[in-house]
């Protein structure tokens, strides 16, 4: 788009077409466009009634029936594996420890990110092409929901960092340190950093007009999705996303991979065998889902607009919406001894047959 002029009576633009567009007197036109502003001209600015959360819609009808086939086992076991998970911490009296309250914490939080995105998700394959129509508060809702969840998650993984460093790096100090009373606080801290980023930068999308209607290209509500459906100079919405990320993603990484870099020289360095193997199993199994959460979520926020392309955005959502969340559990129980142990306990107390096996084992 062209601008050719301005004055007191009108302002014409030359749209790419060669369309010639002339506002009447009391009708303002933004300024000619930068790289981060939108080229519709201020008078197609509207705010949608409702956005259309596109999905796969798109695909052939045999192709996404395959994919919820696909799916929905790995959604079901996600949340299975995370409600065990924090059903043991919770009852089993041998898990009643700061890294397994940490723990729970986590699955917690990790079922409600997996409900807030997946039915929807799921049931958009199921539906006719066209997209869900979902009105505009309900998007807001689900982006505020899945900000402050993934942002909790961050903080709670540099706090189980925290929990292991302090555990192995200072045992004589710990029981001290790591007081009932700074695990609630350390959660609260967590779920209120992780709230306050959602506010903030679901504030800030939505207050900008939109004006390319509201055919979300995504399978949720996703932050860069609808941010390329706004109108105007996106540069501060952009600037604050890529903020969040810098604080929310790379410092809490660096500080976890410096934690656990001096827990690994001290395991290494003192203890026997056996206590060096379960220190550096926990470690690892820490470490492996730091890894993946804060690899995917760098990969996926961590850019610039003008470098995007959503439709591989949307591929790779599959991955971290459906493949990571169900990674977690099996990581955390296969490793983990003392978790292990709990399950099965939990499952003799239901058969007394394997309670009397294990007696005579």
């Amino acid at each position: 788009m062209g601008f050719l002029g301005s004055g007191e009576a009108s302002v014409t633009y030359v749209l790419e077409a060669g369309i010639t567009v002339t506002l009447l007197p009391g009708l303002h036109a933004c300024p000619p466009p930068g790289p981060n502003t939108s080229h519709w001209p201020e008078f197609n600015w509207t705010a949608p009634q409702e956005f259309v959360i596109l999905g796969f819609s798109g695909w052939p009808q045999g192709l996404r029936v395959l994919l919820f086939a696909l799916l929905l086992p790995l959604y079901l076991a996600t949340l299975a594996g995370n409600l065990l998970i924090l059903v043991l911490a919770l009852v089993e009296p041998a898990l009643r420890t700061p890294m397994y309250f940490f723990l729970g914490a986590l699955s917690a939080v990790e079922v409600a990110y997996t409900l807030v995105l997946t039915p929807r998700m799921l049931a958009g394959f199921l539906l006719p092409p066209g997209g869900q129509a979902v009105a505009p508060s309900t998007c807001a809702a689900q982006m505020g929901l899945f900000v402050a969840l993934g942002g909790s998650e961050c903080l709670l993984l540099a706090a189980m960092a925290l929990d292991r460093y302090l555990a192995i790096c200072r045992p004589l100090y710990y029981p001290q340190l790591m007081t009932t009373g700074l695990c609630w606080g350390l959660l609260a801290s967590c779920c209120f950093g992780g709230l306050v980023l959602a506010v903030g930068l679901t504030t800030a999308i939505f207050r900008l007009p939109f004006c390319r209607g509201g055919l979300v290209n995504h399978v949720f509500c996703d932050l860069p999705a609808v941010l390329v459906l706004a109108c105007g100079n996106r540069d501060l919405q952009e600037r604050v996303l890529l903020a969040a990320c810098l604080l929310l993603l790379v410092l809490p990484l660096v500080l976890i991979l410096l934690s656990y870099t001096r827990v690994l020289v001290v395991i290494l360095g003192v203890g026997g065998a056996a206590g060096r193997r379960k220190a550096f199993n926990t470690v690892a199994s820490h470490l492996t889902v730091a890894v993946l959460h804060y690899g995917c979520a760098t990969a996926m926020y961590a850019r610039p607009l003008s470098s995007r392309s959503l439709e591989e955005d949307k591929l790779v959502s599959l991955i971290y919406i459906n493949l990571t969340p169900l990674l977690y559990p099996a990581i955390y129980t296969l490793r983990n001894r003392d978790m292990q142990g709990a399950l099965q306990r939990a499952v003799s107390q239901r058969t007394p047959g394997m309670t009397h096996q294990a007696e005579i084992t």
